[in-house]
């Protein structure tokens, strides 16, 4: 491992205490309860003098401030107040789905023990795989959701191989999403449903090979092999004995709903201002690039394919806020697999994921997201443009 990764979370750390560099204070206590060790212990000299960063150097207070600004400037200045408008759709289409999946993330970070997720989602086997494309169809949040809570999964030991077939599968292939695809495209969303999980899977076996073969960054393997992560825990036993020794006071019930809003606030410090910067993104091209445009040069061609590939890297938001454009496409150009590469291919290359994962997970890990996915996607958008 990485002298300067977190052993907690697995992200760069940069505050040192017991002989490792954590990302934050909660990471340090999460240690320290592990390792049964006092804070601020003997042990760790480094931890009385550990200096917590200011909030003004925050990028989330920074991004905040800056997004602030630049909506106030746009809603009194008539050349941009599209741009305003534009921001605030966004956010009215999205703001309950970031809220959803902080809170699974929250209750994800407090509640369940980082044993599940490892039985689970740490091994580097095919069902592995299997295993996250099913978590991910379960899940009702879009991409902005899936989000936080992926990086959940990453922080409780899930390896980057689930990780990745979870946050492909989740967005277009969840129970809310299919049922809204089929109202827009009818039977042909089936289409749409079923090639969103084989892309998760078929990814997630790809970046399993490279897991083993050190290509990527790996959190539960050494030397390309696996590090022995709770194989004999069983998950059924342990719920049993907590449920049985959990009591249903006040206090426990006001520690349980603390803690799950502080590993919320950790993940909303951790991804919101890349949200942030994704949305001021799209709300200038939803803006400024007439919608036009996106009709004439998203034919049913190779040329079409690419154009639309290029404005979903750009505008890509929400499952739901980009699944009626998605139709419309379709509607003018009668391009089904145009619709499909926008839908697709918005969740593989947008900058906002490429973003979390190369900060959160590693860079090799980002990059090799659109090399493996989007070769996959534009195929099957050219087959289903040549036979639907």
């Amino acid at each position: 491992m990485d002298e300067h990764q977190d052993p907690i979370c697995g992200m760069k750390g940069t505050i040192p205490a017991h002989g490792f560099f954590f990302c934050s204070d909660q990471c340090i206590k999460k240690y320290e309860k592990q390792h049964d060790l006092p804070p601020n212990s003997e042990s760790c000299p480094s931890c009385k003098n550990a200096q917590k960063k200011p909030w003004y150097k925050e990028r989330l207070y920074i991004i905040s401030l800056f997004t602030f600004l630049i909506l106030s400037i746009s809603s009194i200045t008539p050349s941009l107040y599209p741009f305003f408008t534009a921001f605030i759709e966004y956010l009215s289409l999205i703001w309950w789905a970031i809220l959803l999946g902080f809170l699974i993330g929250g209750i994800i970070d407090y509640m369940i023990p980082g044993q599940y997720i490892e039985k689970y989602l740490s091994r580097h086997r095919k069902r592995t795989i299997l295993y996250a494309i099913i978590f991910g169809f379960l899940m009702s949040a879009c991409s902005h959701g899936i989000l936080a809570i992926s990086i959940a999964l990453y922080k409780k030991g899930a390896n980057t191989s689930s990780v990745i077939a979870f946050l492909l599968a989740a967005p277009w292939a969840n129970l809310p999403i299919t049922i809204l695809l089929f109202g827009f495209f009818g039977v042909k969303a089936l289409f749409i449903v079923l090639t969103a999980l084989f892309i998760a899977f078929t990814t997630g076996l790809m970046y399993l090979q490279l897991e083993k073969k050190g290509l990527i960054e790996c959190k539960h393997c050494t030397n390309g092999k696996d590090v022995a992560v709770h194989t004999d825990f069983s998950i059924r036993k342990d719920v049993s004995k907590r449920w049985n020794a959990f009591d249903f006071t006040k206090q426990n019930i006001y520690d349980t709903i603390l803690g799950t809003i502080k590993g919320s606030w950790g993940l909303t410090k951790m991804i919101m201002w890349w949200l942030l910067i994704g949305m001021l993104m799209a709300a200038f091209a939803r803006a400024f690039i007439p919608d036009h445009l996106f009709m004439m040069y998203m034919g049913p061609s190779i040329a079409g394919l690419l154009i639309t590939l290029l404005f979903a890297t750009i505008i890509e938001v929400c499952s739901e806020g980009s699944s009626p454009l998605a139709f419309e496409i379709f509607n003018k150009t009668g391009a089904f697999g145009n619709s499909f590469t926008f839908l697709m291919a918005g969740v593989a290359s947008d900058y906002t994921e490429i973003g979390l994962i190369w900060t959160n997970i590693g860079k090799r890990a980002a990059l090799w997201l659109p090399l493996l996915t989007i070769p996959q996607i534009l195929f099957f958008g050219y087959l289903f443009n040549l036979i639907l």
